[in-house]
C-alpha cells in the first residue's frame, strides 16, 4: 500500500525502493572497507590483499540480513534488548577510550564498570520513579 491511497504498490516502485536501499548500503560500505584496507596497505600489505580484506569486511551485512529475515519474528521480540546492548557497548567504548582520565592506572576497568553500573542504576530509578 502506498501512503494516502488504497492502491497496492506496483512492482516497479518496490524495485526502485529496493535499488535505492542496496545503493545506500553499498555507499555506506565503501568508507568502512577503506578504513580497514588503507592501514593494511600502509603496513606493507599488498594492494590486492588489502583490497580483498576490505571488501570481505562488508560480507557480514548481507549474511546477517538474510538471517534477520529468517528469524524476524524472534528478532522483533528481542530487538529492544539487542538495541540496549548495542547502546551499552557504545557507552562502554566512549568511557573506556574517549575519557582517558578514567582509564589511567593499574585497574583501568574498575572506574568504567562503576560508571556503567551507576548509569544503569539511574536508568532503573528513572523507569521505576517515572
Amino acid at each position: 500500500m502506498q501512503p494516502g491511497t488504497n492502491e497496492e504498490e506496483r512492482k516497479e516502485s518496490h524495485f526502485k525502493k529496493t535499488t535505492k536501499l542496496v545503493f545506500a548500503v553499498t555507499l555506506h560500505n565503501i568508507p568502512e572497507g577503506a578504513i580497514l584496507s588503507l592501514p593494511l596497505k600502509s603496513n606493507d600489505c599488498s594492494k590486492h590483499k588489502a583490497f580483498w580484506i576490505g571488501s570481505l569486511s562488508g560480507i557480514v551485512e548481507p549474511i546477517f540480513g538474510y538471517v534477520t529475515i529468517l528469524f524476524s519474528n524472534w528478532i522483533l521480540e528481542c530487538l529492544p534488548f539487542c538495541l540496549s546492548f548495542a547502546a551499552g557497548a557504545m557507552l562502554f567504548v566512549v568511557v573506556e577510550e574517549l575519557v582517558p582520565e578514567m582509564a589511567q592506572g593499574k585497574h583501568s576497568n574498575l572506574p568504567t564498570i562503576s560508571f556503567l553500573f551507576g548509569f544503569c542504576m539511574i536508568m532503573v530509578l528513572d523507569v521505576i520513579l517515572g
